[in-house]
C-alpha cells in the first residue's frame, strides 16, 4: 500500500478555488430563494387580514383603469349635468314644490339619481372582465373570493366621491343653496354615498348574471329606470295618481332622495316633512344584507 496523500491528514488543506480566494475565506453556502408568504388562514383575524389585502389590491387595479382611460370619467359625468340644467331651466318653471325653490327641491334627487345610474359601472364592469376570462384568473388565485366583487365597489364608490363633488358644483352655479350647515349637508352626502355603495352590490350581482357587458346594462337599465323616475326626485309625489303614490312613497330610492332633502335643504315652515334618515340607512343595511351574500355566492359558483 502507497502512503496517504499529505492532504489525508493536513487540516488547512483547502480546494485550489479556496487557496486563490485568499486567507480567512471559508466556502460559502449556496443562496436560498426566500420563503413564499403562506396564504394559511388559521383565525379570524387572518381570514380578515387576507380580504382587506386583497380588496385593496383589486380597488387599486380599478382605479389605475380610471386614470388610464379619463374619456369614462368626462362622459360619465356629461349625464347628470345635462339632467341639472333640463330640470332646471326648462321644467323649473313649471313644477313648484310646496316649501322649497325647485333647485332646491331638484339637486338630492339627481344626486340620487346619479349614484344609481353609476352604480350600472359595476355590472358592467364585472360583465366585461367575466367575458374577458379575467374573473376565471382571479378564481385561480390565493385570495379572498369576496376581494375581487368588494375591490370593485370599493372603487365606484371613490368614483362617486368624485361625481358627488362634481355634481355639488354644478349645483351651485345653478343657484343651489344647502342652508342646514356643514355638518347636516355632509350627513347627507354619507347616506348618499352608502345607498350608491349597496346599489353596487346589487349590479354586482346582475353583472355576474349577465356574463358580457351589454346583457349587463341590458338587464339593469328596466330596473333602474322606473325607480329614479317614479320617485320624488323631480316631483312632489302629491302631484302624481293616488294609484302610483303607493308604490313611490314606499321605494328605496324615494326614501334615501327625501332622506338626504331633508339633511341638505333648508325646507319652508310649510314644507312637508317627510325625510327620515333612519328610515333611509335601514334600506341601506337591509340591501347590504341581500346582496353582499348574493353576490358573493354567484361568484363562486361562476365557472
Amino acid at each position: 500500500m502507497g502512503a496517504p496523500h499529505d492532504s489525508d491528514h493536513d487540516p488547512d488543506h483547502r480546494p485550489q478555488a479556496d487557496q486563490e480566494a485568499g486567507p480567512g475565506t471559508t466556502e460559502a453556502a449556496p443562496p436560498q430563494s426566500p420563503a413564499p408568504r403562506s396564504r394559511r388562514r388559521t383565525g379570524l383575524g387572518d381570514r380578515l387580514s387576507w380580504a382587506v389585502s386583497d380588496t385593496l389590491a383589486v380597488t387599486q387595479r380599478n382605479l389605475i383603469a380610471y386614470t388610464r382611460i379619463p374619456e369614462m370619467m368626462v362622459f360619465s359625468s356629461i349625464q347628470p349635468i345635462m339632467f341639472v340644467l333640463l330640470f332646471r331651466y326648462v321644467l323649473g318653471g313649471a313644477i313648484h314644490p310646496v316649501g322649497y325653490t325647485y333647485v332646491g327641491y331638484l339637486m338630492p334627487g339627481i344626486f340620487v339619481q346619479t349614484v344609481c345610474f353609476g352604480a350600472m359601472s359595476t355590472g358592467i364592469g364585472l360583465a366585461e372582465d367575466l367575458g374577458k376570462g379575467l374573473i376565471e384568473r382571479f378564481r385561480s388565485l390565493p385570495m379572498a373570493r369576496s376581494a375581487v366583487l368588494a375591490g370593485r365597489t370599493t372603487a365606484d364608490l371613490c368614483r362617486n366621491v368624485f361625481v358627488v363633488l362634481l355634481m355639488t358644483v354644478v349645483g351651485v352655479a345653478v343657484g343651489f343653496r344647502s342652508g342646514t350647515g356643514f355638518f347636516n349637508f355632509m350627513g347627507g352626502v354619507f347616506l348618499l354615498l352608502a345607498f350608491a355603495y349597496a346599489m353596487s352590490w346589487g349590479s354586482a350581482l346582475i353583472g355576474l348574471s349577465a356574463r358580457n357587458a351589454e346583457t349587463a346594462q341590458a338587464m339593469a337599465f328596466p330596473l333602474l329606470f322606473p325607480l329614479t323616475f317614479a320617485s320624488s326626485a323631480f316631483a312632489p309625489v302629491s302631484s302624481m295618481p293616488g294609484w302610483l303614490q303607493v308604490f313611490v312613497r314606499n321605494q328605496p330610492v324615494t326614501i334615501v332622495i327625501d332622506a338626504c332633502r331633508h339633511l341638505m335643504v333648508a325646507a319652508g315652515p310649510d314644507a312637508p316633512h317627510t325625510g327620515s334618515p333612519l328610515k333611509a340607512l335601514a334600506w341601506i343595511v337591509g340591501m347590504l344584507v341581500v346582496f353582499c351574500p348574493l353576490a358573493v355566492r354567484k361568484y363562486r359558483k361562476i365557472a
